[in-house]
């Protein structure tokens, strides 16, 4: 079963369990703002439901409340930050103001922010930066039990490691392409086994390695205390792709990479590699505008494909569209997803009702 909230309501609850947890009060709205986004924009698997292991995280003390990025190196529009294991929406925030003001001034920074805790969505940051004019290319890994299986493998052996890009597009709507390395998200599956559902062919192993429908085997322990495993989207094309993104999201930026095995811990690590390019400083915005438009309506007019019921989209426009209608219908979250925010409130104090 089922029920809905508006977005006002969940903001409210989640920021309450922040707080308890030990948040200050600006800290609980930005991360709460956050995540109700995420399922605002269609993301379930980024949403409110990762609230729970937030506060577990916290408990822990692998998640640090009120932490601040620390800055490593500045060279300019050369930077490497430090997120201190804070929340990574306020860390991942802090690290793009600064990131975008240094491109704005300069037209180009390389920004590396190493031990964020959760960042969340990344295309929030993409969001931050193409309403500033600015392009936006982020690599990220992902520091957790490690539930991806690598191209020709059968455990897991890294983290989902999203991509992500943002370009602003002159008179229109940007473009945002926002995508984890697995075939489906992590937290994608954490919402199909709380709703009691299998998933499509293809997306996950077993323990044993073999193909299964069952969304259960990456969320919790199998016979043994085993876990299956998610599989890279395009064969070996994700897979090259999630390891460029462990390389430059955990390595370069000095974040880390998974190379131990599992353990309980709850925290998520993320480490973030970023490119920032002002469009405006290359001398090529006229040609830029025209081109753009002219691709972007050429691609369109393709008529609606035999499985296409609403024709071509770009990336971003599913969020866009999924927003307006859950500002207005709610937000739906399932029966275990919310006796799991309930249950985590009450470990810090906050009664949730």
């Amino acid at each position: 079963m089922t029920r809905k909230f508006s977005a006002a309501q969940l903001r409210a609850t989640v920021g309450t369990v922040l707080a308890k947890a030990g948040s200050s009060p600006e800290e609980s709205r930005t991360v709460a703002d956050n995540l109700v986004l995420a399922n605002l924009s269609g993301h379930d698997s980024h949403g409110v439901g990762m609230l729970p292991r937030y506060v577990e995280a916290v408990l822990e003390g692998g998640l640090k409340p009120n932490a601040s990025i620390e800055i490593k190196f500045d060279g300019g529009c050369l930077l490497a930050l430090d997120g201190q294991r804070g929340y990574g929406q306020v860390v991942g925030e802090q690290a793009m103001a600064l990131a975008m003001t240094r491109a704005q001034e300069a037209g180009s920074c390389v920004m590396a922010l190493a031990h964020a805790h959760h960042l969340g969505r990344i295309g929030h940051f993409a969001e931050m930066a193409v309403e500033r004019g600015l392009v936006s290319i982020h690599f990220v890994n992902v520091q957790s039990r490690p539930v991806v299986a690598p191209w020709g493998g059968g455990d897991g052996r890294y983290g989902t490691n999203p991509f992500c890009v943002g370009i602003p597009l002159p008179g229109q709507p940007p473009f945002l392409l926002d995508f984890a390395t697995s075939r489906v998200a992590q937290g994608k599956m954490r919402v199909a086994h709380n709703e009691g559902r299998q998933v499509e062919a293809g997306y996950l192993i077993d323990e044993k390695g073999q193909p299964t429908t069952n969304p259960g085997v990456v969320v919790v322990p199998q016979p043994g205390g085993m876990f299956g495993a998610l599989l890279a989207f395009g064969e070996h094309k994700g897979y090259g792709m999630a390891v460029a993104c462990e390389l430059l999201g955990g390595a370069l930026t000095g974040s880390g990479t998974w190379h131990r095995p599992a353990d309980n811990q709850r925290a998520v690590i993320n480490g973030m590699f970023t490119i920032l390019v002002d469009p405006r400083k290359l001398g090529t915005q006229e040609a830029f505008a025209r081109e753009a438009q002219a691709f972007v309506d050429w691609v369109k007019q393709s008529p609606p494909g035999a499985d296409s019921s609403e024709g071509v989209l770009l990336a971003g426009e599913p969020e866009r569209k999924a927003r307006r209608q859950r500002e207005v219908e709610g937000i739906a979250l399932d029966d275990q997803t919310w006796a799991e925010i309930v249950a985590a409130g009450a470990k810090v104090g906050a009664t949730v009702s």
